[in-house]
């Protein structure tokens, strides 16, 4: 408790693999400056987890820093994998590696944002008139389908070649939670959701249909509910993204369209996320926000890494677990005006504009944020 008699969050900041530590260092900048200009009451903590922390010690993550992953509130995340990747065992990667926190702290709802900012218009490979006012959330379910399904594996068949097996599986149950997220989501902005499949192929697709339909019909009717296969859905974030509002879809197909949806903004560093778990009887939810950019390896260790991303993830942490929404549109409007402001890293500079380090984008941002203080 703090000494008003408020709850003190625990924040815990696992940097991973790659450029995580350059763009979280960054986040916590700005953390920092939340709660030296804005009253922000947090216990912040640091871990870490990734591949090179299972090359110093044989283990993904020490049972102290899982320990402390079990206890937050909230964590921000950096990115996870990488080169020597391979050499992890795959059950380690499910028990301590990125899936198996989400695993075990039952994160299954992971929200993407994906909105244009007109400031970038010049740097996405989309025409601006296609791209522009694009403004969806792709909501992905996080902690079943193929990449948790068994059987899985590789087995060497009798005539010596071998056969690769992953398990696509869902349950009534794990479609309806996730489909409530994504109603109640759209009920909070356009009223409109997307679901996504491959029902004509797929049996776990046609449950996913059949269980959505229902569900919005018995508990969501105020909400406009269409329904698009993977495939299609794909080609028209290409042709009119306009058209999306909340895009409700799996675990394989959200992590394919997240990424492919990162070219209308211009690049996968701008993009954050939240990974939420149940809501709990008190109305918090255990939490891990990230930026969905990966770890770069061309770029770690050269500070020329995109923090958007990171910095982002920080505004859905203080909307979604910390209650501090205001606090969250002052991040997201300093992040706004700096690329305004013609501050870009590296990948989103395009022809006109002289690209900054990681750490120069960072301190533009908290400029904005002395600029703006006190707005929202």
């Amino acid at each position: 408790m703090s000494s008003d008699g408020a709850r003190v969050a625990n924040i815990l900041l696992i940097p991973g693999d790659g450029v995580g530590p350059e763009v979280i260092r960054e986040a916590r900048r700005v953390l920092e400056w939340l709660c030296g200009n804005r009253g922000l009451k947090v216990r912040v903590g640091e871990r870490n987890m990734g591949i090179g922390e299972y090359e110093r010690t044989g283990s993904l993550m020490s049972d102290e820093a899982f320990a402390d992953a079990m206890a937050a509130d909230a964590i921000l995340f950096g990115a996870f994998g990488g080169p020597g990747r391979e050499k992890v065992p795959h059950e380690h990667i499910l028990d301590r590696g990125l899936l198996g926190l989400r695993r075990h702290l039952d994160l299954f709802a992971n929200l993407r944002p994906i909105k244009t900012l007109e400031s970038l218009s010049d740097t996405s490979p989309m025409k601006p008139e296609v791209a522009r006012g694009t403004d969806f959330v792709i909501v992905r379910e996080l902690t079943s389908g193929v990449y948790y399904g068994e059987p899985r594996g590789i087995e060497t068949l009798s005539d010596g070649s071998e056969k690769g097996t992953d398990t696509q599986a869902y349950t009534t149950g794990e479609i309806e939670r996730i489909a409530r997220v994504a109603f109640a989501l759209a009920a909070r902005r356009g009223g409109r959701v997307c679901s996504v499949d491959k029902a004509n192929v797929m049996k776990s697709g046609v449950l996913w249909r059949r269980v959505v339909t229902r569900l919005a019909t018995e508990e969501f009717p105020g909400i406009v509910l269409d329904h698009m296969y993977a495939d299609n859905c794909a080609m028209q974030l290409i042709i009119r993204p306009t058209q999306f509002d909340v895009i409700l879809t799996d675990n394989l197909f959200g992590d394919v369209l997240s990424d492919g949806a990162a070219a209308i903004v211009g690049s996968l560093g701008m993009l954050p996320s939240a990974s939420l778990g149940p809501e709990g009887a008190d109305g918090t939810r255990k939490a891990l926000y990230e930026p969905v950019h990966g770890t770069a390896p061309d770029l770690t260790g050269k500070n020329a890494a995109n923090p958007v991303g990171a910095i982002l993830s920080l505004a859905m942490a203080l909307r979604y677990s910390l209650g501090r929404p205001e606090d969250a549109d002052l991040v997201e409007d300093a992040v706004d005006r700096t690329i305004a402001a013609g501050v870009r890293t590296q990948d989103i500079a395009g022809s006109t504009h002289t690209p900054v380090s990681t750490p120069e984008f960072g301190g533009a941002v908290l400029a904005e944020l002395d600029r703006g203080i006190g707005k929202v």
